[in-house]
């Protein structure tokens, strides 16, 4: 019946569907039959599939195929297998490939991973699937990037910190320092990033530097520039980096770059340094001191030397906050201020979730009082 379909050249339509039907089967169809099929081929040729109605799911952030009967789930606390399955490896193949296809890219056995986003209403999906031999079977990675619009108190009200925490990020979005939200993937670095650009001034313009939609901040006047994948012949790409230069012609009050994970980290440095203060960002790191030397790896790759790095760093940014994903939820966990030791960078933490105010409390409170403002109390 697929076949039969794909050669027809007719649109997919109920009606069409329902003919292929009774043709393949050579006699009298049920009603029942009928309409089985058609969900059948409806799951196939449409969206995701069978994964689908996992990707409309407001709680899942993860899906993932290792095999025709193991999809496995993440809904924020940890992955879980599903009882929805494939028939078999064929049905998997022809999904990855359809998906790689629908973002204008190839898998094949000469090129047997693919690495794209699906534009969708509900929020872009990143796709990744990789063909055998590479992969033991088809492997299917889809992660779903949601919107994220959640402000301060939306967020202190899930508890992902508390009021006075909260008073200390709208502080530093006044006194206009610069900062860096890190942490591991899916802790709510974007979540916690567009709340606290949902607090600049709405006379301020902000520019965000994305590779998906995701921050929709609440906020009168965002300008967002979206990165663009290379089509088949390899032609046609925009990067970060090449966004970040164009964003700083376009008068940017706030520059912010959704996630910072390649070269582009000399361009973000250099801006934070001729005057584009209250900029921002996202970056991978376990936890805020390990900062300098994730972005001495990342300023490699844009040929930035270390000492270089670390000389930027010291004047660009002033805060690093740091969020974790834990059993109770998404946490704010902690507030550094880099400090220059040497000849390098070195991250100190200025409030812990379970500890209080450390070491770096001092330091942060003298740049919010050179600004204007001040640490909660």
């Amino acid at each position: 019946m697929r076949n039969r379909l794909a050669g027809s050249g007719v649109p997919l339509t109920s009606s069409a569907v329902a003919t292929a039907v009774r043709a393949e089967a050579g006699g009298l169809v049920g009603d029942a039959d009928v309409l089985d099929r058609l969900r059948q081929v409806q799951r196939e040729f449409l969206g995701a599939g069978a994964l689908e109605p996992l990707l409309r799911d407001p709680a899942v952030t993860d899906v993932l195929v290792t095999a025709p009967d193991a999809v496995w789930v993440d809904q924020g606390d940890g992955l879980r297998r599903c009882t929805e399955t494939f028939a078999d490896e064929d049905a998997v193949r022809r999904l990855a490939q359809r998906l790689a296809l629908a973002s204008g890219r190839r898998l094949d056995d000469a090129q047997p991973w693919v690495d794209a986003w699906l534009p969708r209403a509900t929020g872009a999906v990143r796709l990744h699937a990789v063909l055998p031999p590479v992969a033991d079977s088809t492997c299917i990675s889809l992660r779903v990037l949601r919107p994220a619009v959640h402000g301060l108190d939306s967020l202190h009200g899930k508890d992902m910190f508390d009021a006075p925490t909260a008073e200390l990020l709208r502080s530093i979005i006044a006194t206009r320092l610069a900062f860096l939200v890190v942490g591991g993937a899916g802790a709510g670095k974007t979540t916690l990033l567009a709340a606290m650009l949902g607090e600049v001034s709405p006379a301020e313009r902000i520019i965000c530097v994305e590779e998906a939609s995701e921050l929709q901040p609440d906020h009168p006047h965002v300008v967002r520039l979206l990165t663009r994948p290379p089509n088949i012949e390899g032609a046609g790409e925009i990067q970060v980096r090449d966004l970040v230069r164009q964003a700083l012609r376009m008068r940017p009050d706030r520059l912010v770059v959704g996630e910072v994970r390649g070269g582009e980290i000399c361009e973000l440095l250099a801006a934070l340094n001729t005057g584009h203060e209250g900029g921002g960002g996202t970056l991978h790191a376990n936890s805020p001191r390990e900062v300098p030397a994730r972005m001495e790896a990342l300023a490699a790759l844009g040929g930035l030397s270390r000492a270089a790095l670390h000389s930027q760093l010291a004047a660009a940014v002033q805060v690093v906050l740091h969020v974790q994903r834990t059993r109770q939820g998404r946490r704010l966990a902690a507030v550094g201020v880099p400090f220059r030791v040497g000849d390098h960078i070195e991250v100190r933490p200025a409030w812990e979730q379970h500890s209080g105010w450390g070491p770096g409390a001092e330091a942060l409170a003298a740049m919010l009082s050179a600004r204007g403002g001040a640490l909660p109390c």
